[in-house]
Parts: structure tokens; C-alpha cells; sequence
């Protein structure tokens, strides 16, 4: 609200939906071939350990689909200390799986490699990129993803 003064026109504000309503978010996996999973969340979805241990189910198919020599030879996943990847369900999951954990610091100065580096040059990718619908979204973030290098 603005003081004015009693002749004063009023201003309206035109609505703008607000950024946070836009967004979706995506989860993905890669090791050093390629990415093996892209998984975009449904809106509203809380990530708590069901669904992060529903996304480790995913990602093991993914990866006896493409590499099914990873799973005999040891898959190592980098963690931080978020709650869904600390709680006791998604511990079990992993030890059912055989999977190891390298935890990220926590409180750690240094960014998480996804946050550094991958999402880092996606968001400048996206900048300024407007789309009619989440799958419009949806699509051009995957073709962004897998037309990346390995090297990247």
C-alpha cells in the first residue's frame, strides 16, 4: 500500500505469477559414461525417504538397463546430509542393494557436484527460455541433459 493523497489516482498492480509456482524439479543420476536417470517430480511433491526410495528403485532399473556391470561391480552414491537421504528407510534400501554412500560434508563450504557443476550451466542454459507447458519443460531440459557431453 502507497500514501497518497486524496485526489490521487490509484495504481493497480498488475498480478505476476510468482517464480516459485513455475518451478519443477528434476533429480538425476549419472557416472562417469552418462546420465543413467532423469526423473522430474510431480508438482507439490514433498521428497521425503518414500519417495527418494521409490527414485533409488528407479535409478537401480536404470542402470541394470544400461550398465549391468555397475551393479556386480559396486555403485557409490554421493550424499548429502538431507533428511530423505539420511533416514533409516532409505539406509535399508541401499544395504538391500549393496550400494555405497560417500557422504558429502555436511555444513561443507564446497558445493555438491550436481550443484556446482551440472546445474550450474543448466540454469544459464534455461535463462531467459520461456515454455507453454511442463512437458515443453520437460522435454527440452532431457534433450539438454543427454546432448551433453561425457566429458562435461
Amino acid at each position: 500500500m502507497a500514501w497518497g493523497h486524496t485526489g490521487s489516482p490509484i495504481r493497480l498492480r498488475k498480478a505476476r505469477q510468482t517464480l516459485l509456482a513455475r518451478k519443477l524439479m528434476v533429480t538425476v543420476f549419472w557416472d562417469a559414461q552418462e546420465i543413467l536417470l532423469i526423473e522430474f517430480m510431480t508438482r507439490g511433491t514433498t521428497i521425503n525417504s518414500e519417495v527418494y526410495c521409490h527414485t533409488l528403485k528407479e535409478l537401480q532399473r536404470a542402470i541394470q538397463k544400461k550398465c549391468r556391470g555397475l551393479l556386480s561391480s559396486g555403485v557409490v552414491l554421493l550424499h548429502d546430509n538431507a533428511r530423505p537421504q539420511t533416514a533409516v528407510r532409505t539406509g535399508e534400501v541401499l544395504r538391500k542393494f549393496k550400494w555405497d554412500v560417500f557422504q558429502h560434508p555436511p555444513y561443507s563450504p564446497e558445493l555438491a557436484t550436481s550443484d556446482f557443476h551440472l546445474f550450474t550451466a543448466m540454469k544459464k542454459w534455461l535463462g531467459g527460455q520461456h515454455f507453454a507447458d511442463d512437458e515443453k519443460l520437460k522435454n527440452a531440459v532431457t534433450h539438454w541433459l543427454k546432448s551433453q557431453a561425457a566429458a562435461f
